[in-house]
C-alpha cells in the first residue's frame, strides 16, 4: 500500500482498505492452534519473581507495547508475538525481534506507516475490540485484548504472567491507576469468569506441562 493511500485510509477510518494489511485473525488464531502460550503483562510484581524460565518454556510468548524486560531472571528472554496499542519505536520492535507484531488498539489515526508495511504486522479487528468493549463497559487494555484474541483460538494452554491488575502498577510508565482509563475491576472480573469457564487458561506461577 502506498503511504497516500494508507494515510487517506487511516485518515477516514476505512477499516474495510486497512483490514487488508498483513495477517487475518484467522491466520493469527491458526498459529495459536495447539500451542502453550504465554501472555506476558507489564505489571511492575513480575520482577520481583524468578518466572523467566517458565515463561520461555511456553510456545508462543506474547507481550506488549513496550515489552519491559528488566531482568531474564523473571520476564524471560523471548519475544514471538508483539501486540501494541502506542507506536512503539522501530529499535525496540528490532530488540525483542517477534514474529508477529500487531496493532491492538482501534485508533488507526496512530498507526505507523513503517509499522504497516513490516512483513510481520497484523491489524486487530474493529469489531472484536467493540464487542469487549461493549461488554465491560470501558475501555480494554492491551493485555485484555491480546487476551480475548488467544481465548478465541485453538491454544492448548493459556498462562498469564503479569497480569495484576495494576495493583503494583506497570513497568510502562509511572501513571497511577487514576491516571488510565481502564476498568480494572471490570477486567478482573472478566479473567475471573473466563477461567472458571475455561480450564486453558492459568495464572502465572504453574509452568506449562
Amino acid at each position: 500500500m502506498n503511504a497516500f493511500r494508507f494515510w487517506l485510509a487511516k485518515t477516514m477510518g476505512d477499516e474495510a482498505v486497512l483490514s487488508q494489511l498483513g495477517a487475518t485473525e484467522d491466520e493469527l488464531l491458526a498459529d495459536l492452534a495447539g500451542r502453550h502460550v504465554a501472555l506476558v503483562g507489564n505489571a511492575r510484581g513480575l520482577a520481583d519473581g524468578a518466572n523467566g524460565e517458565a515463561i520461555d518454556a511456553a510456545d508462543i510468548v506474547i507481550r506488549m507495547n513496550g515489552a519491559p524486560i528488566p531482568h531474564v531472571r523473571s520476564h524471560g528472554a523471548r519475544t514471538d508475538w508483539l501486540g501494541v496499542s502506542v507506536a512503539v519505536p522501530p529499535k525496540r520492535v528490532e530488540e525483542r525481534a517477534p514474529q508477529r507484531l500487531i496493532w491492538v488498539t482501534p485508533k488507526r489515526k496512530r498507526l505507523p506507516l513503517w509499522m504497516a508495511r513490516d512483513p510481520r504486522f497484523a491489524l486487530y479487528p474493529a469489531a472484536r475490540h467493540a464487542e469487549l468493549a461493549s461488554g465491560l463497559g470501558g475501555r480494554p487494555t492491551t493485555g485484555l485484548l491480546l487476551l480475548d484474541l488467544v481465548a478465541a483460538s485453538q491454544a492448548a494452554c493459556i498462562t498469564l504472567w503479569g497480569f495484576d491488575f495494576f495493583a503494583t502498577q506497570s513497568l510502562s510508565g509511572r501513571r497511577s491507576v487514576a491516571d488510565v482509563p481502564h476498568d480494572f475491576t471490570a477486567e478482573a472480573a472478566y479473567v475471573a469468569a473466563l477461567a472458571a469457564s475455561d480450564s486453558r487458561l492459568r495464572q502465572g506461577g504453574v509452568k506449562p506441562p
